[in-house]
């Protein structure tokens, strides 16, 4: 094959599991790549995230309690953890069959195992197998993202690669606030999700591809640099690029950003995994009004996403809408924080506080994930896989982390989730109705159920000033990354970047033409 006047061979083996292009794709099949790409990390968020929509079933059903239930969560998130590392392999190993591989086990497992678990110990395996494979899967995909993507052009693509778990969360809300009232059963909403993913796992394993390591190991600015990106693959010693790849990202301007971003994302944790039960213990929200007010936060997310992406994209810059983002994330954050004592609060002011939210963490997480993914390159772009490992496994260190404090914060939660739906259901009988054992249930846990309603409120508004403080954590990160603040000064150096690689090309095309 020859390319920009230098002969590059494809790689060697045939078959759908050889993924490898020796070419960089045109438009179309670019966008195919994508697509895929994004479909993948959508589905796995959706597998991941179906529990919270029927937690506090789940919770019932099987016996859990809520600590027993955050921690079965904190188990999962920690495996996810060390799994997140191991997907740094990816830099050697590629990434697209690790997503494909990924993709089937996880709908296998969300199909047939969680649905099927007869016990806590079943279960809590089962997700946290869940969990491992994506923290590894999802290590790889904004990987393959970035491949495919040129810093000019980055936001747009890691726009809708993070409206992965947006439009995973929001799938979530959207089938089950339209399905539980006449599905009830938990079990329903496993079975749903699993047979998408591997719906999505034939069209991976058919359709997914990623380039050789010889063009994905290159630093490629805008599509302008392609053809100097092809004849340059000829000459790449990926081996030697690939020496010492921890040691070459465990720097100060990635891990710093990498826990800064990880704890500025504390709320979004929070809702995704406790958002039904804390309106349903605190504002006593029934499982399908929660996921139907959840659909504003991930509606909004996901437009944030994509409008900031084409702003940023479009300017050139990142840390503007980085600190812009997050300062109208932090007065979102702040309203919703002081409604948690107000039980007249409404649900259209609910709507209201997480629009603005969800606006302020798009704006500013789309333009991160730009920014960081161009700060690991500015280090070594064949490093890029190792370089999220760092980010995959902070992120997932820091939920492990938050949700082991959370029930200490809420104890009251832990009551009610426990022993306020019996209490209730005791209370609305009529007195004669009631049996010698739920008398006797009444008497031994009414009181401590009162006391855990009055300060249910007061202990969630404690949590949610705590992501407060997270979200103002964030900002002093975004000094650390590379990029400029001014959008004339990032156009000049872009103009004259372009000159240099027009100069370079004609120099390798001189040097092929001489040497005949």
């Amino acid at each position: 094959m020859v390319i920009g006047a230098l002969r590059v061979r494809p790689p060697r083996g045939r078959g759908l599991w050889n993924r490898q292009l020796a070419s960089y794709p045109d438009g179309a099949r670019r966008l195919l790549y994508l697509g895929i790409t994004v479909l993948a990390t959508v589905t796995l968020y959706y597998e991941l995230y179906i529990q919270g929509a029927v937690a506090t079933q789940i919770i019932g059903d099987l016996g859990f309690t809520f600590r027993q239930f955050v921690f079965a969560i904190v188990i999962g998130n920690a495996v996810g953890a060390f799994a997140s590392l191991g997907a740094g392999l990816a830099d050697r190993w590629g990434r697209a069959n690790l997503v494909v591989g990924g993709l089937l086990l996880s709908g296998l497992l969300i199909a047939f195992a969680m649905p099927n678990a007869s016990s806590k110990a079943q279960y809590t395996a089962a997700f946290a197998l869940v969990s491992m494979v994506e923290g590894a899967v999802l290590v790889a995909t904004p990987a393959l993202v970035r491949d495919f993507s040129p810093q000019v052009g980055r936001a747009v693509a890691m726009a809708f690669w993070t409206m992965g778990p947006v439009l995973g969360s929001l799938v979530v809300t959207q089938v089950s606030s339209r399905t539980l009232p006449t599905h009830p059963d938990w079990r329903y909403q496993f079975h749903v999700c699993g047979a998408v993913g591997l719906i999505v796992f034939v069209i991976a394993f058919v359709g997914l591809r990623e380039l050789t390591p010889r063009l994905r190991d290159q630093l490629m600015v805008s599509m302008r640099d392609r053809a100097l990106i092809e004849a340059r693959a000829a000459g790449i010693d990926t081996e030697r690029l690939l020496g010492h790849p921890w040691r070459q990202m465990l720097r100060v301007d990635i891990v710093a950003p990498a826990l800064a971003v990880s704890v500025f994302l504390l709320i979004y944790y929070m809702l995704v995994a406790f958002e039904v039960i804390y309106f349903a213990t605190v504002f006593g929200y029934t499982e399908a009004r929660a996921n139907d007010l959840a659909n504003w936060y991930w509606i909004t997310n996901a437009v944030a996403l994509v409008v900031a992406g084409v702003l940023s994209d479009r300017l050139l810059v990142r840390k503007p809408f980085m600190v812009m983002g997050a300062a109208i994330s932090l007065a979102g954050t702040a309203l919703f924080a002081v409604t948690a004592t107000n039980p007249a609060t409404g649900y259209h002011t609910f709507t209201g506080y997480f629009v603005v939210i969800a606006g302020g963490i798009g704006l500013a997480y789309v333009a991160w994930m730009a920014a960081f993914t161009e700060t690991i390159e500015k280090h070594n772009p064949a490093a890029t896989a190792t370089g999220l490992a760092i980010w995959g496994w902070t992120v997932r260190v820091v939920v492990t982390i938050s949700f082991a404090i959370l029930p200490a914060v809420v104890p009251a939660t832990t009551t009610l989730a426990d022993k306020g739906a019996r209490v209730a259901a005791i209370v609305e009988r009529h007195p004669q109705e009631r049996t010698p054992a739920d008398r006797a249930f009444l008497a031994m846990n009414g009181a401590s159920v009162a006391q855990a309603r009055k300060d249910n409120p007061g202990q969630w508004q404690t949590w949610w000033w705590i992501c407060f403080a997270a979200q103002l954590a964030f900002v002093p990160s975004v000094f650390l990354l590379t990029g400029r603040w001014s959008p004339r000064k990032a156009h000049a150096a872009e103009r004259e970047r372009e000159r240099l690689v027009e100069h370079e090309l004609a120099r390798l095309r001189g040097r092929r033409t001489a040497s005949k």
